[in-house]
This record gives structure tokens, C-alpha cells and sequence, in this order.
């Protein structure tokens, strides 16, 4: 059976149609705007979008939006996509492969005009950065530090940068594996302040910073690797307790005002590789549980008030490359001969009065900057003056070879010219005689 359709829904179908495409948005809309174009028939209707990035030069932006606008308000030029590489020269940025926006996941601030502003705001905004490394950029250090932004980092470095710095602000950073202050003034009481909260650092360096106090005594930190505090104002011993740091490889407390003497508890450090106490105040002997330290290269005591002989064991480290000794009381004999001296890259004794080495063993020509020894095993003392008496006491009565001619030069060990020469001189001076008086005789009796 033909089924008729009447003439009015030809034109009725379509108009039911188009409404329903465009939900009926005109025929509520408060003012009049124009219409789309009708859809053609099995079109997908049009998705609707919010509001589109910043586009940056070159093209739309992959970052967040609202991190985009925080770069631009830090005062850091958008003109290009943050994610895209490479990143510029003194400013740069990583993000992650989130979509549809990617996310700041590095930032890198170099040599900042003085417009750049961190406001709380900013940072609010940069809440996925797990790196910020500030270099030379001497801006106002933010007041506030946004809870989720501060628990995200993982690795913060600030060089010349901030100005300064306190140790309560620095220790909401509560998730740092990484910290590094450098050139740059901390007002806190002692390092405990920045260290007490941080849990995982695995890295830390807080160098030229005027930090103060005396180095914690309950260490909370024990994954550090790296420990450097190096070039500050830490005054008091070196607690015993640091050897609860179990994997550190490198601990740098050089250039402070550290006194005492080096704990016992130091060879529990066993995973040592470089440790400087150069230029403290401190005191006693080497201690012996540093022959523990089996992967010891480096190994820098200079300028303390170190005393005592330096052990024996030192000249036996297999692996030991540097060792400076400088400045200091040691006194007695080097316990160095030339084959555990040439193991050695840097060796540096001198300015040690009472230190001396044995010139059997080792040669004036190595020029460590002591004296030899003498028999008694002191330092020869220097040759006397002519006036004085046989300097028979400096000599060795067990001889010494070619080597060590200078070391006896030194030491007064000659005994004036030999007899050769002195005969030699004698039937010269005599024939001289003879000639002058043939003469004087053969005019007389001419």
C-alpha cells in the first residue's frame, strides 16, 4: 500500500530537524545572533571547548594555561612554547607528557632581570615542579611558600640568588632529595633548623652561607650521599653521631671554626671517598679508624692543630690518590718511602717544624718541604756557622747514597776538603816558593 505524505510536512520535517541540531539555543536566546550554517545531514554536531591557551609564537602552546600565565607574570618570556626544545640559554623549562595540556616539571632561572617577582600565586600555579634551580638571580625571596608547591619539589638549587634565606623557610621543603645554597646568607640558629624535617635528602650543600651553630647531633637525613657545609661560621666538635650516614661518599666540613678532635666512630663511614676538615680548629691525633675506609681518595686535614705521627697505615691505602697534611704539629718520621710515595697523585707535608723524612728512603729531590732526619730521627737543624765547633752531630754514621748529598750539605755533614786536594795545594804553594827563591838567589850572585 503507497503511503501519501502530505504536502505541509515536506516543509515542517526539516524545520524539526534543524531545531533539534541546534537545541534550541535561538529560539531561547535573549538577544539575536547570528545563525550556523545548517548541518549538512550525518554531520557530528559541534564540540563545545573552553577557553583557548595563550598562544605562544609559532603556534599554540602545549603548556597548562594557567602555568603558562604564571611564566608571564614571573616576568619570563612566552614568545615560544615552554615545552618545546631546546629551551632557551639562561632560562629553562621541562614538562611532562600529560594531555591534553602538559605540566612544568623543571624550571631553570638564570642571571633574572629585577622585574622577576615569585609571588605566592606564581608558585600556587607551579604546584608539578619537582626542580627549580635559581642562578644569579638576587630577587626578593617569597614570603610564602604554597603548601602543595613546597611538597612537590624534590630538588632545589639557589646560587646567588634570594638574597637570604632562613632556615625555617628553607625547611618546608620537606621532600628534597636535592638541596644546594651557594653564595647566599641563611639567618637560622644551626643547620638542625633546615635538616630536621628532611627525610630523604640524598644531596646536600649549604656552602658561603654565614650558617652558624654546631653540626646536629641526631642526624635524620641518613640516606645523604653528599654532605657538604663547607666555607661557613659551625663552631664545635664533630659529634660522633655522624656516622649514622652510613652511605656518604663525599663530606666536605672544610673552612669553619670546628674544634675537637675527629671522632673514632669516622671509620664507620665506610663508603668514603672524600672527606675534607681543612682549615678548622681541629686537634689530637689521626685517628686509627681511618685505616677502615677502604675507598678513601681523598683525604684533606690541612691547616688544624693536628699532632702526633702520622700513622703508617696512611702509606699503605690502597686506593688513597691525595693526601695534604699542611700547616699543622705533626712531628717524627714520614712513614713514606719512594715506592708508596709514587701511589700517590698529591702528597703535602710541609709547614710541620718537628715533621722530617728519612733520606735513606726518599730523596731531596722530591721537595716535600721538610727537612731530613738525623740519626735520632728530628730534623737536622741548619749548618753552623764557621765560627762554631765540628757539626759532627748531624752526621749519619750509616752512610747515605748519591741521592742524598744534599740533604748532608744541608745538614752540615761534610768534613771541610779532602786530603787530595789539600796536598795538592800544599806541594804547589811549596814549588811557587822554590821558583821565587831560585830567582832572588841567581840575582844575588850574579
Amino acid at each position: 500500500m503507497d503511503l501519501k505524505v502530505p504536502p505541509f510536512a515536506v516543509i515542517l520535517i526539516p524545520l524539526l530537524l534543524s531545531h533539534i541540531w541546534t537545541g534550541g539555543d535561538a529560539a531561547h536566546s535573549p538577544s539575536p545572533s547570528p545563525k550556523p550554517a545548517p548541518a549538512a545531514r550525518g554531520t557530528a554536531p559541534p564540540v563545545a571547548r573552553g577557553p583557548a591557551p595563550p598562544v605562544a609564537r609559532g603556534g599554540r602552546s602545549t603548556l597548562d594555561p594557567r602555568q603558562l600565565t604564571a611564566l608571564q607574570s614571573i616576568g619570563l618570556s612566552t614568545t615560544r612554547d615552554p615545552c618545546a626544545l631546546p629551551s632557551p640559554h639562561d632560562n629553562a623549562t621541562a614538562c611532562d607528557n600529560a594531555a591534553p595540556f602538559r605540566h612544568l616539571v623543571s624550571l631553570r632561572l638564570a642571571n633574572c632581570s629585577p622585574d622577576v617577582d615569585l609571588s605566592s600565586t606564581a608558585l600556587s600555579a607551579l604546584s608539578t615542579l619537582r626542580s627549580l634551580s635559581l642562578l644569579h638571580c638576587p630577587i626578593p625571596a617569597p614570603r610564602r611558600l604554597p603548601t602543595p608547591f613546597a611538597s612537590s619539589l624534590r630538588s632545589f638549587s639557589c646560587v646567588s640568588s634570594l638574597r637570604r634565606l632562613t632556615g625555617v623557610w628553607l625547611s618546608r621543603l620537606v621532600n628534597l632529595t636535592d638541596l644546594a645554597v651557594v653564595d647566599v646568607p641563611i639567618s637560622t640558629s644551626s643547620p638542625a633548623v633546615v635538616l630536621s624535617q628532611m627525610h630523604h635528602l640524598r644531596s646536600l650543600t649549604i656552602s658561603r652561607a654565614n650558617l652558624s651553630g654546631g653540626l646536629p647531633h641526631h642526624w635524620h637525613n641518613v640516606d645523604l650521599v653528599h654532605l657538604d657545609l663547607s666555607s661557613n661560621t659551625l663552631k664545635g666538635p664533630i659529634p660522633s653521631s655522624i656516622s649514622v650516614l652510613g652511605y656518604l661518599e663525599t663530606l666536605n666540613l672544610s673552612s669553619n671554626g670546628l674544634a675537637g678532635t675527629l671522632p673514632d666512630s669516622i671509620g664507620d663511614l665506610v663508603f668514603l671517598k672524600n672527606a675534607s676538615f681543612s682549615q678548622n680548629s681541629l686537634s689530637g691525633p689521626i685517628p686509627t679508624s681511618i685505616s677502615q675506609l677502604s675507598n678513601l681518595t681523598h683525604l684533606d686535614l690541612s691547616s688544624n692543630q693536628f699532632n702526633g705521627s702520622i700513622p703508617r697505615f696512611l702509606s699503605e691505602m690502597k686506593e688513597l690518590k691525595f693526601l695534604n697534611l699542611e700547616n699543622n704539629n705533626f712531628q717524627g718520621v714520614i712513614p713514606f718511602n719512594t715506592t708508596s710515595i709514587k701511589k700517590l697523585e698529591v702528597l703535602k707535608v710541609r709547614g710541620n717544624s718537628d715533621l722530617c723524612y728519612n733520606h735513606t728512603l726518599l730523596s731531596s729531590k722530591m721537595k716535600l718541604g721538610i727537612a731530613p732526619c738525623d740519626k735520632y730521627g728530628l730534623p737536622v737543624s741548619p749548618p753552623p756557622d764557621k765560627s762554631s765547633k765540628s757539626d759532627s752531630d748531624y752526621s749519619d754514621d750509616d752512610g747515605e747514597d748519591d741521592d742524598n748529598g744534599d740533604a748532608k750539605k744541608r745538614s752540615g755533614g761534610h768534613h771541610g776538603p779532602s786530603k787530595l786536594v789539600l796536598g795538592v795545594a800544599i806541594g804547589l804553594s811549596c814549588l811557587v816558593f822554590l821558583v821565587i827563591f831560585l830567582i832572588c838567589l841567581s840575582r844575588v850572585c850574579g
